[in-house]
């Protein structure tokens, strides 16, 4: 199912839009909600690594100091 929604964007945006959709042979509209849904992906990932990230520290789980030493080590970088 699917529903229609309007949104205003820059006339500069619109015409590369319309340029990717000639060029690529695929509706606007598809091209757009192909993009609203990788964005959304890649957002809803983020926040919820975000999410466990604040999760593991509220739970005191964090890399030594020796740890965080041994792994810039490993990549020749100076922790100090």
């Amino acid at each position: 199912m699917s529903t229609t929604i309007t949104i205003h964007m820059e006339a500069e945006l619109k015409q590369r839009l319309e340029k990717l959709s000639d060029v690529t042979n695929r509706s606007k509209s598809l091209l757009a909600t192909e993009a609203l849904r990788d964005f959304i992906e890649l957002n809803e990932w983020q926040i919820q690594e975000i999410k466990d990230a604040i999760k593991e520290a509220d739970s005191g789980e964090f890399a030594t100091d020796q740890d965080v030493t041994k792994s810039f080590a490993k990549w020749g970088v100076n922790a100090g």
